[in-house]
């Protein structure tokens, strides 16, 4: 049957030249001329799931000829510069590019052998609680704080710790009162916008998951370990109001005596907010906002590989979860989920805040949020899209005497959600939005379609992140191929619009080389999953 599946690994074997079995006396196949592309993986298979080893070559190959092979099979990846689905940074300076590769070999952990890089690690904690507003110890030194911190692999391992540190806290407190810690056992709220790091948490660590679809307050009770306050929704971009979710704490401490503290993800917004929106409470300033999570790779704007977590004083880390070390050369002290960790990204974080400073961090944040803003309102003038994201909307009725400043806007990340118009979905009822992510990708974007949090979940809804390497001019190109493939779908006698309604009634067949590797459905064991794992990241 033409609709049966096909392995194509199967069928590559079957379709090869059967080489000769007899060998001629003259002929030595050891001392033949091997083209120099690929050498023996040219027209032979490259080996995928097996370590190569064969008796006449039983080290494998040179260096030079794994490095082609691998190079090739690396350019059917998507380009970076063209994905708009990730928040992760595709573009640094060479120069941060070599300071990299220069230290590339370097271990974080090794605070005794690097001790110059175990200072920058310092530097940069240090950085990012004056940033975040951390208040001074006394008003006789306003210029120290007793901040504490460290770099993650990224902001899911640091939503882990400061987590991981309100629980801790919490236990010691039902101790101190007397109270079991395992009935009913913690819980945690957060709303259901949440990203899946903050998912992770609850259900890795044994935290009952509290997600709000609307007002937090109905969730809290003297079991919650704290609050996950998002500043920056994957899914638009917006920002929660951590002022306001503290008042409310404030008020229901008064009333029951239970203190439940803030933990502000600031995955993207930490690294936004400060620049961009300065006057706006949402770090330390907040008496009840005891740690913030970040990601450097995100808008702190470095390579993929680095996250970070500051408390607001030592006394929000219990010391129990700080491992003191002795056999690596000195005394060190480790919070984190993994031992070992590259010391490079931390290295290109400094870089960062030494090259660009707080106005050039600002600079790139405005240019973001200025190019998001005209694809928003691009999008909804051609009338085929709605636009859910806001950063575009002003915040007053009246029209600013600078369109270009931010503050004159709905505060968030430079992020651009939209879907298809109620008009044109009652024009097109057959058309499938998912047909827009997929075309745009043989044009070479990547756009994610994808449903919303739980509550609007028959939402699905397109996302552009809008980063510092997205240009207008790629801005102008991303709308023109918008525009043409939509109304490509639209036509009825394109062949566009012909796909989208075989999809209708068809299925799509997974990769066999997919299936290596992956957990699948049926490897799942246990309770129904909750579809986390579909979240955008």
């Amino acid at each position: 049957m033409l609709s049966k599946h096909v392995d194509p690994e199967h069928i590559v074997h079957q379709s090869k030249d059967k080489k000769q079995r007899t060998v001629h006396h003259l002929t030595n196949s050891d001392h033949s001329v091997i083209p120099h592309y690929g050498s023996r993986y040219g027209c032979s298979s490259v080996p995928k799931y097996k370590i190569p080893s064969t008796a006449r070559r039983p080290f494998g190959i040179d260096a030079d000829h794994a490095y082609q092979i691998i190079h090739d099979e690396l350019s059917l990846d998507g380009q970076p510069l063209l994905n708009l689905a990730s928040f992760v940074s595709t573009w640094m300076p060479t120069q941060c590019d070599q300071l990299m590769a220069e230290n590339i070999s370097k271990n974080l952990i090794d605070q005794d052998e690097y001790p110059m890089t175990q200072d920058i690690h310092t530097r940069c904690i240090s950085i990012l609680a004056t940033l975040w507003n951390i208040p001074p110890p006394d008003s006789h030194h306003r210029h120290h704080h007793h901040a504490l911190g460290t770099a993650t692999t990224g902001s899911s391992e640091a939503i882990q710790l400061g987590g991981l540190a309100m629980k801790r806290r919490w236990q010691e407190r039902r101790k101190a009162a007397g109270k079991s810690i395992h009935e009913p056992g913690p819980n945690i709220v957060m709303g259901a916008n949440a990203q899946v790091a903050l998912e992770k948490f609850a259900r890795y660590f044994d935290v009952d998951m509290r997600l709000v679809p609307v007002s937090a307050m109905e969730y809290v009770d003297e079991n919650t370990i704290g609050v996950f306050v998002i500043l920056g929704s994957t899914y638009t971009g917006h920002f929660e109001p951590v002022e306001e979710m503290a008042e409310l704490l404030d008020e229901y401490e008064k009333k029951s005596g239970n203190f439940v503290p803030i933990h502000v993800d600031g995955a993207s917004g930490a690294f936004t907010a400060p620049f961009v929106y300065p006057d706006m409470k949402w770090d330390f300033r907040i008496k009840r906002v005891v740690s913030i999570s970040t990601s450097g790779h995100k808008f702190g704007r470095t390579y993929v590989g680095v996250g970070w977590v500051i408390w607001r004083s030592p006394e929000y880390l219990p010391k129990d979860l700080i491992f003191e070390l002795h056999y690596l050369g000195s005394v060190e002290y480790s919070f984190s989920l993994n031992f070992s960790r590259p010391a490079h990204p931390i290295i290109a974080q400094y870089f960062n805040f030494l090259h660009l400073g707080r106005q050039g961090y600002r600079n790139a944040a405005l240019i973001e949020l200025k190019n998001a803003r005209t694809l928003s309102r691009a999008l909804e003038r051609s009338k085929y899209y709605t636009v859910l994201s806001d950063i575009h909307r002003l915040v007053t009725s009246s029209r600013p005497t600078n369109e270009e400043d931010a503050e004159c806007y709905e505060a968030g990340l430079p992020v651009v959600a939209f879907r298809f118009s109620d008009e044109f979905q009652k024009s097109h009822p057959d058309l499938q939005q998912k047909w827009i992510q997929t075309l745009l990708r043989t044009k070479g974007w990547i756009v994610p379609n994808y449903d919303l949090a739980p509550d609007l979940s028959q939402i699905d809804i397109l996302r552009v992140v809008v980063k510092e390497n997205f240009t207008e001019a790629l801005l102008d190109r991303l709308v023109a191929d918008l525009m043409c493939i939509t109304e490509d779908l639209m036509d009825q006698s394109s062949s566009m619009h012909a796909l989208s309604m075989l999809s209708m009634r068809s299925g799509a067949v997974g990769s066999h080389e997919r299936e290596h590797g992956r957990v699948n459905e049926e490897a799942v064991n246990g309770p129904e999953t909750s579809g986390t794992y579909r979240k955008p990241c």
